[in-house]
């Protein structure tokens, strides 16, 4: 069976002839409610087995990752492996992508526990009520996205932004998890004056017996990784991490060696994920919606992103809104079955693709066999050592920190830097949410900037080309019109940029006061609302006054029909508006001043051969041998 796209090329999907307009309308309806009906006829055998091979090569790596990442969110560890078993089933039943796997990720988690630490005490009660609702809040809003096709508000949140993010969360991260790396309590790491001096207080202090599990963890897996690359590294690393706990726990107590410092994660009494109900009271909307936004446009930017990078490796064509919409029931559903806020995950994702998986089967299978391997293991989850798994989720954060692509941003763009800079310093002094949003303003403004002052080049058309070009008369070297100045405008002319326009033409009117005529050459993508409009009649009127007239060349349609609606067509004349280049300077010539043509020798444009030339009277200057011109013939 040969593989195109994703789907068995004998097995293409097919519309019977016979199906009237209605049906497909129905039909096409329906698929876009139940996206899994477009890939569920693809399943066979072949595939099947592929996808089986998949599942169970991803939920042997999501174990450890979700309790992980259940601790960074400040949960015990089945929350983390629940949000693994519930959220990828739902998002690929709903979703676009055939090879995105949806789980826990490390940047929701940290961004959970940041926003309901503050108000609740992790692991307590009421902080995994709450967890639930600000997951069912942030579906909600996915939801809603992806429903009205909002999908590209996403767009907003920058690279530089998701970078500095990501690193600032990172170094979060790596500071929360020392207290279980060297088995001592620390203050919180976002009072960094206050941890950095208890960790140099703890430091005399420390347990062999807890450093020996927490090395011996990470040095396995990173040597792991480097000498099997394929094999699961964190997993492996964690059971060894664990039998050391137990060897040195239980020498410990025959050897009367004494406490050992060394504390165990929560047991997990069922597998199967309990039914919960979110609370969602007006005061719960209230006190969590802002943070269940980030949360949303984090999540979905992970998801997206992520699924894209799969596409392109998969030739899958996808569908961005559907994805979004994917994910928002995800979480709406993972939260009523005890799991928190779930995305794409870029580690389960591209495993499952170099596995070999075929089609969203995989993703679900993968949560059958977690299932499955849960029910059977859970007792032995209490005999995994904190310090061992603090180890692991160190390694995680450092593996988060691009530090690559941060060399790029600070070494090719002064404003990308700026926006990484924000986005990073907000995260680690002011709140990891609001860091989200800092960034976003910051890029907004950066790029609101620039529009406020398009570029305004002076060119001069270059009659020794075919066509005349508008062209630099710095760069090459062109003569201008003592009277006529042209312009091109390189940026919409908007409100936001009135101000820079008309201080920028008062100054070229100062520098050029010989220049009197304007023609103005405005691209085609520049577009113009009524603020802009009024700028541009009142610049024809101060021409008009200063004894000259403004052009304006608008060769795109679009453009012409902005103009026409806010009336600058009216205002200036249709005899000053203009398609093309040649049009205008057919009429601006001969408005010009004949007397300064007449004493002009530039002679810029090719129709002031028929103006006044003081110089055709002028005796014909004597032939000079030595400078390299012809005697004339006798």
């Amino acid at each position: 069976m040969t593989w195109r796209f994703g789907q068995p090329a004998d097995e293409a999907p097919h519309i019977a002839p016979s199906a009237t307009p209605q049906k497909m309308g129905a039909r096409a309806r329906l698929r876009m409610m139940m996206p899994f009906l477009d890939w569920l006829p693809m399943v066979t055998p072949a595939t099947f087995r592929a996808d089986l091979f998949a599942g169970l090569t991803n939920a042997a790596i999501v174990l450890p990752q979700g309790i992980a990442f259940a601790a960074i969110a400040g949960l015990p560890p089945q929350y983390g492996l629940y949000t693994a078993m519930v959220t990828p089933v739902i998002a690929a039943l709903f979703g676009s992508s055939w090879h995105l796997v949806s789980g826990p990720t490390t940047a929701i988690s940290v961004v959970i526990f940041a926003t309901l630490s503050e108000n609740f005490v992790p692991g307590s009660p009421e902080f995994i009520s709450a967890v639930f609702s600000i997951t069912l809040l942030a579906g909600l809003f996915q939801l809603c996205l992806g429903l009205v096709n909002l999908g590209q508000l996403v767009s907003l949140v920058s690279h530089s932004v998701m970078v500095g993010f990501t690193a600032g969360a990172a170094i979060l991260i790596f500071l929360s998890q020392l207290p279980g790396f060297i088995g001592k309590s620390l203050p919180r790491p976002d009072e960094l004056f206050a941890f950095a001096r208890e960790l140099w207080h703890a430091l005399p202090h420390l347990s062999p017996y807890v450093l020996a599990v927490s090395v011996t963890t990470l040095l396995v897996a990173i040597l792991l990784k480097k000498v099997k690359p394929n094999w699961p590294n964190y997993l492996i690393a964690l059971i060894m991490g664990s039998a050391l706990a137990y060897l040195l726990d239980t020498a410990s107590s025959l050897l009367g060696w004494g406490d050992t410092g060394l504390a165990f994660v929560q047991a997990i009494d069922s597998g199967i994920p309990p039914i919960a109900v979110p609370e969602m009271s007006f005061e719960v909307v209230r006190d969590l919606s802002q943070g269940a936004f980030a949360l949303a446009l984090i999540g979905l930017l992970e998801a997206v992103s992520i699924a894209r990078a799969m596409s392109l490796q998969s030739h899958q064509s996808l569908n961005s809104n559907q994805e979004i919409i994917g994910q928002g029931l995800s979480n709406i559903g993972g939260s009523f079955f005890s799991a928190y806020m779930g995305s794409g995950s870029f580690t389960r994702s591209s495993l499952n693709l170099e596995s070999g998986a075929k089609t969203p089967l995989a993703a679900i299978l993968a949560a059958l066999f977690l299932l499955i391997i849960l029910v059977m293991i859970s007792p032995l989850i209490a005999y995994i050592p904190i310090a061992a798994m603090s180890g692991l989720i160190m390694l995680v954060a450092w593996k988060l920190i691009d530090v690559k692509e941060i060399r790029h941003i600070l070494t090719t763009s002064g404003s990308e830097t700026m926006i990484f800079l924000i986005t990073f310093i907000v995260v680690l002094l002011v709140d990891l949410e609001f860091a989200i949003y800092a960034g976003v303003i910051v890029s907004l403004s950066l790029f609101l900037r620039k529009t406020m002052r398009p570029g305004l080049p002076v060119n001069v058309p270059n009659a020794d080309v075919e066509g005349r070009p508008f062209m630099s008369p710095i760069h090459w070297r062109l003569p201008e019109c003592p009277q006529a100045m042209f312009i091109r405008v390189q940026g919409p002319m908007y409100f936001g940029a009135v101000e820079y326009l008309e201080k920028e033409f008062r100054k070229l009117e100062r520098q050029r006061p010989g220049q009197k005529h304007l023609g103005l050459l405005v691209d085609g993508s520049v577009g113009i609302d009524l603020a802009g409009a009024e700028w541009l009649v009142e610049e024809s009127r101060n021409r008009k006054e200063l004894g000259g007239s403004l052009y304006v060349i608008g060769r795109y349609p679009p453009l012409r029909r902005q103009m026409d609606q806010f009336h600058v067509t009216r205002m200036i004349g249709k005899d000053h508006m203009f398609r093309r280049k040649r049009e205008m300077l057919a009429a601006m010539v001969p408005t010009l001043d004949p007397d300064i043509c007449a004493g002009c020798k530039l002679r810029v444009f090719l129709e002031c051969k028929d103006r006044p030339n003081n110089a055709l009277n002028a005796e014909p200057p004597q032939n000079d041998t030595s400078e390299g011109t012809l005697p004339s013939a006798t």
